[in-house]
């Protein structure tokens, strides 16, 4: 390639950017940041409320596998002491 093609490629490149630019920073552009930004946000309130059921659910589940193996555990020391009586 030239010179000459390689500042007019230069020179393209300058001005498609700072089209590019100006169109990006317009009042339009600057609309659909915001509206996609607020979408974006209540998306995220969304998916928090969700995690949190979760939690909530995981929450309960550990309470009862834990009342479980206590559960459990009591009747081991039981048996054991009726076991250990016996013999």
């Amino acid at each position: 390639m030239t010179i000459g093609g390689k500042i007019a490629l230069f020179l393209g490149g300058t001005l498609f950017g700072s089209a590019g630019l100006k169109i990006l920073s317009g009042k339009d552009a600057r609309k659909v940041y915001t509206h996609t930004t607020a979408a974006v946000l209540r998306g995220k309130d969304e998916v928090m409320k969700h995690v949190e059921l979760i939690q909530e659910g995981c929450s309960d589940i550990l309470a009862d596998a834990k009342q479980i193996n206590e559960d459990r555990k009591k009747a081991e020391e039981a048996q054991f002491i009726e076991e250990s009586a016996e013999a």
